[in-house]
């Protein structure tokens, strides 16, 4: 504004002509005429900078479509629901309004009106590594959270989330849960969806007893029903993120409610949000389409691994089979070494302890290895004899002492 006012008062208090003052200053003839112009339409407060925005945008979104996206984002966050850019445009599509904006449209509508701050800082969504089952059924998860009545008791709830297409397939409250209490929901769950390939939990007491060398009810039941039993690694949540994520949301959705005083009352208030995660919110990660859509529209997996029933007695671990072939169990306060053989490095297996007795066998039923526990021994070998040096071709002496014995079956 300083060079537009001396300018100005170049030509019209010194009398300069507009090309005179343009050259001494570096500016254009018709910029003089510009700032005189303007001064003599409003003086010299006219002589600041303006903006080059349009005066008028033709094509910019009706006011009456603003305010529509605008109160659907309050009533779904009145809801406790997910009310993000995506969401509020599968809504409007659904709802049949006309001229529903696009999703990009939708969030630059709710960053002018101030619903959206800006936040560089987190990672891009481009840097994020997914894991997800192929099929329905192929892979469930569970976990649980807790969640607090109106008089400030403590209860806790058991979700069942299937992997590929989000669905809930069982949220059940509990005062405390159990294993008995997680295999019922697991059952429930099974009941209404079918039994899946596999199931994903972390290692607490509700879903494993490998940290306290024994075997609880869901690890037996899995077994039997010939189902993939996976643990998430200790103290690394992401493996479960799913589910993990679903406990986030279902919080948000309960924060909003009224506070419940039973159980029974929290039960109804997670039903109804399974039954609007499951049918009426769309997922993110599916796009325009609800976990139910997802659900339905391809075949499901089926649970393929072997049938395995146990005596009562039997503690069950998941191992792999170290670099020199051998395993290691631990019995009676004393740790055994047995040979499983070289072929076999890197496996993983499945050690069924009954007693003393002791099988290993693949994840397929084939078995590796059968034997009895004594006090006084520790290392086990495989009953072969060593093999010849890497490298050296097998002689007719070392070609007369290649093991040759009976194999042993596994019938289950």
């Amino acid at each position: 504004m300083d060079l537009a006012r001396y300018v100005v008062d170049a030509v019209l208090l010194e009398k300069r002509s507009y090309r005179d003052v343009a050259t001494a200053h570096g500016v254009s003839i018709g910029w003089v005429a510009k700032m005189l112009a303007r001064y003599h339409a409003g003086g010299y407060q006219a002589l600041g900078a303006r903006s080059r925005a349009a005066h008028v945008i033709h094509n910019r979104t009706p006011i009456q479509i603003e305010d529509a996206v605008v109160r659907l984002r309050k009533q779904l966050d009145d809801d406790g629901l997910d009310a993000g850019a995506q969401t509020i445009h599968y809504h409007l599509t659904q709802s049949g309004q006309p001229g529903v904006p696009s999703v990009t449209t939708i969030w630059r509508i709710l960053k002018r009106r101030g619903f959206v701050t800006p936040q560089p800082q987190k990672r891009p969504r481009s840097s994020w590594i997914r894991f997800e089952a192929r099929l329905p059924n192929e892979l469930w998860q569970s976990d649980v959270t807790h969640w607090q009545l109106a008089d400030q008791t403590t209860v806790e709830i058991i979700n069942f989330i299937d992997d590929h297409s989000r669905l809930l397939v069982a949220s059940h409250v509990v005062r405390t849960a159990t294993a008995h209490t997680a295999l019922a929901t697991f059952h429930a769950a099974a009941r209404k969806y079918g039994f899946p390939a596999a199931l994903l939990t972390d290692n607490g007491c509700v879903y494993t007893a490998a940290h306290r060398n024994g075997r609880q009810a869901l690890e037996s039941e899995l077994l039997a029903l010939g189902i993939v039993f996976k643990h998430s690694r200790p103290y690394h949540p992401q493996t479960c993120g799913k589910v993990e994520r679903l406990h986030q949301t279902l919080k948000l959705f309960l924060a909003k409610q009224s506070a419940a005083h039973t159980i029974a009352a929290l039960q109804r208030q997670v039903d109804r949000f399974a039954a609007i995660y499951n049918d009426a919110r769309p997922h993110r990660s599916l796009g325009p389409r609800t976990p139910r859509d997802v659900y339905q529209t391809r075949d499901k997996a089926r649970p393929t691994a072997p049938k395995i029933t146990l005596a009562n007695d039997t503690r069950v671990r998941h191992d792999l089979v170290g670099t020199n072939g051998v395993i290691t169990l631990r019995y009676k306060t004393k740790l055994h070494h047995i040979g499983i053989g070289r072929d076999h490095r890197g496996k993983r297996v499945i050690i069924l302890r009954s007693g003393q007795d002791v099988r290993v066998i693949t994840p397929d039923g084939d078995l590796l290895r059968r034997l009895t526990l004594e006090a006084n021994k520790l290392y086990y070998g495989t009953g072969k004899p060593p093999g010849p040096p890497k490298g050296r071709p097998l002689g007719k002496k070392n070609r007369a002492t290649v093991y040759d014995g009976p194999t042993q079956a596994f019938t289950m």
